[in-house]
């Protein structure tokens, strides 16, 4: 079936007489007839539920169908975006290692990254996402584990040239994980462009309303792990908390990864999503390219408006033709660039939070990404916990505001953004 078709009817198909909707299970525990059924499960010698910390079957349905949007074999749910990109790489990569990461990334991700799993014992080494082939090869050591970026950063716009990333990755034997979180599979297929593993923060465009916090995980099923048995024993090697079960051999090239991080990070961590939020998950896919359509639309409406005002000291939206980001986007995302719009208003820091305080429609929220407009100022905000010379390779300038444009009326946004203007 075609993406649109999917948003619908993917990971579901009920059968006679059984609900239309994906049913909410919304229970703990699953019975059994016999402890012998139930011990199958735990040495993964058979597929069911038995407690939702681990799955459950209103999660699964939703993870099948982003992994069909995704083109994907595999994917997990998980309770955030942060569990999403923390398990994505402590997945195979452990005390001792190392990760390549493009600067530009989320402020969350880069914090969680730089120190928590720093504290953890694995080195991060961030590269400017700009940087020549020659300036990402060198980055590698020989105990990388993998490259990560964010198809379109957040907040800086950045566009990821993911082929190129791509090439790095496989050349030192690593997948390349990115985060499609701002450009959803609705904009950009990461796979297509040689990506091994997507992850997202599905309360983002994906919920699209604000509902539910959530994360995800999909692979690719394309990176061979085999292939480099030796920087990944997680996968390749017995593992003795399952008494003995080879990811690899057991779930092959297109399961092992995501079977891996279910039965033994979900396990210990319990980043678990409740099926309700799950199920909120699966009913604003439904949805999503017409939303994603109306975002791009409206973004690229207010970029243009924004770029003519006097008040506005620039503006960085990779649809706009001269952007730095517009032949990326011209080949990435030819279908839109998000509903993301970031500006510098005239007169620095101080000028920017007397227009967010002006902003009547607007929302000033953390969020963003959904049907309702919101406003951030990230460096008072998302990214406060950098210094000033961090902030500059994440993109971040200190007048930056970063403006998700939602789904409403174009006309009344820039009225909005025209009267909020007149006050600076």
């Amino acid at each position: 079936m075609n993406f649109d078709t999917n948003c619908l009817h993917a990971g579901y198909r009920p059968g006679n007489g059984e609900p239309r909707n994906i049913p909410i299970i919304q229970s703990t525990t699953f019975r059994y007839e016999t402890s012998a059924d139930m011990g199958k499960l735990f040495d993964l010698e058979a597929s069911g539920y038995f407690y939702t910390r681990l799955q459950n079957p209103t999660s699964d349905m939703v993870a099948a169908r982003l992994c069909a949007l995704e083109g994907g074999t595999a994917a997990m749910l998980l309770s955030s975006g942060q569990a999403a990109s923390f398990f994505s790489v402590f997945n195979i990569a452990s005390a001792g290692d190392h990760i390549v990461s493009s600067s530009t990334i989320y402020g969350g991700t880069y914090n969680l990254f730089a120190v928590t799993m720093k504290r953890m014992g694995i080195e991060f080494t961030f590269i400017d996402p700009d940087c020549s082939e020659d300036e990402l090869n060198a980055a590698f050591r020989p105990n990388t584990k993998a490259l990560f970026g964010e198809t379109i950063a957040n907040p800086a716009l950045t566009v990821l040239d993911i082929e190129k990333f791509a090439r790095a990755a496989h050349a030192h034997g690593v997948p390349l994980i990115v985060d499609n979180t701002f450009a959803t599979p609705a904009l950009c297929r990461p796979f297509e462009w040689g990506a091994d593993i997507v992850t997202h923060s599905t309360t983002k465009y994906l919920d699209g309303h604000a509902a539910a916090v959530g994360g995800a995980i999909v692979d690719s099923g394309n990176f061979d792990w085999n292939a480099h048995a030796d920087k990944y024993p997680g996968l390749t090697t017995p593992d003795d908390s399952y008494h003995g079960v080879t990811y690899t051999e057991r779930f092959g090239q297109g399961g092992a990864y995501v079977t891996k991080a279910v039965v033994q990070l979900m396990r210990d961590f319990g980043s678990t999503p409740a099926p309700m939020n799950a199920w909120l998950l699966g009913l604003g896919m439904e949805t999503l390219p017409l939303r994603m359509a109306k975002h791009c639309a409206n973004a690229q409406g207010v970029a243009q408006w924004l770029q003519t005002h006097e008040k506005v000291a620039w503006v960085r939206y990779a649809g706009l033709p001269g952007d730095k980001y517009y032949e990326l986007a011209q080949k990435y995302l030819p279908h839109g660039c998000c509903g993301v719009v970031s500006f510098g208003v005239k007169g620095g820091r101080a000028a920017a939070e007397r227009f967010m305080a002006g902003l009547k429609l607007a929302s000033i929220a953390t969020h963003v990404a959904d049907a309702k407009t919101c406003v951030l100022h990230p460096a008072s905000a998302t990214h406060r916990q950098m210094n000033d010379a961090e902030l500059e390779a994440a993109g971040v300038s200190p007048d930056l505001v970063r403006l998700s444009v939602g789904i409403e009326d174009l006309g009344d946004l820039i009225a909005d953004l025209a009267q909020a203007l007149e006050r600076v």
